[in-house]
């Protein structure tokens, strides 16, 4: 089968197009947008359908974390790979195929799922970095956050690694999945950070550039670093969601917290490429993404 362009077309004189499937993430959770863009790397000739009302509907759909959608496409008669980046949330119909994004070393929280399986490690498909690495990225999640606790953070300890991140690096790119806004005035003071929504961006490649990697606990962010071996500091934990994925974490893996700007260590990470070592490699498995495109694949030309 012929491999698409970046428009989505076949190259010219190649075989017939894929079949077209859909593709759906929650834009507000930084978790889902990672989910849904490494697994989108790997579809190969499937087509990602279009929203324009002539085209004929998808032949199956990969959904991340947005169950209102996985029910809508079910009962439109669409087979869907319900794919959960993020904590769980409200049951789903039997007839779905449910993934879920864990790496092997961390053992899950409570039963999957009905039917639920484990990925793996949702890596990024590049695991290569820029020789020439500078600056800062910020990897922030305010999804599921109380408007208090996100309130105190933007306007106390965000400004304080946003300004320290400048000073140490050069430049400092703040990625947030919501409360842009609030995120944007609480950095207004300083006009060198780019702020970036998460669904808009591409946080793979940003990271590729960037020489330190500071990251809300989500695993999402923990994958990027894992499958790149690069350094990571946790931003302190947000929400109920997050302080439990950090605790979780931090009894296997001791990554460093990004609660002190004027840590030294926090800015010179290239002396240490992080716990990763720590791993047992039979539960390092970065193939998450490919499994899932490989399932999507699978129910887009043998539908159920």
């Amino acid at each position: 089968m012929a491999l698409l362009n970046r428009a989505g077309a076949p190259p010219a004189g190649g075989a017939a197009p894929g079949p077209r499937v859909l593709l759906s993430a929650r834009e507000d959770q930084l978790d889902s947008t990672l989910a849904l863009g490494r697994v989108a790397a790997h579809l190969g000739d499937l087509r990602r359908a279009g929203r324009s009302e002539p085209e004929p509907p998808p032949v199956a759909a990969l959904v991340c974390d947005d169950v209102t959608a996985t029910e809508r496409l079910l009962t439109l008669g669409v087979p869907v790979v319900h794919l959960q980046s993020g904590p769980a949330g409200a049951a789903l119909p039997g007839r779905v195929l449910v993934r879920v994004h864990r790496p092997g070393w961390l053992p899950l929280p409570g039963p999957p799922a009905r039917g639920g399986r484990p990925t793996g490690v949702l890596a990024p498909r590049r695991t290569g970095r820029s020789p020439n690495r500078s600056g800062t990225l910020v990897l922030l999640s305010l999804w599921g956050v109380p408007p208090a606790e996100a309130e105190a953070f933007a306007s106390d300890g965000l400004p304080e690694l946003a300004a320290a991140a400048l000073r140490r690096t050069g430049s400092c790119t703040v990625v947030a999945d919501t409360g842009l806004a609030l995120v944007r005035s609480a950095l207004a003071a300083h006009p060198g950070v780019r702020v970036l929504r998460a669904a808009d961006a591409d946080p793979d490649a940003l990271h590729a550039d960037a020489a330190v990697l500071l990251a809300s606990p989500v695993l999402g962010a923990i994958a990027l670093a894992q499958a790149r071996r690069a350094p990571l500091a946790l931003l302190p934990p947000l929400g109920p969601h997050q302080r439990a994925l950090a605790a979780q974490v931090r009894e296997i893996l001791p990554l460093p917290s990004a609660g002190d700007p004027d840590d030294p260590g926090l800015w010179s990470p290239e002396a240490a490429a992080g716990p990763w070592h720590l791993l047992d490699p039979g539960l390092d498995d970065l193939r998450g993404a490919q499994r899932v495109a490989r399932t999507l694949r699978q129910l887009a030309l043998a539908p159920l």
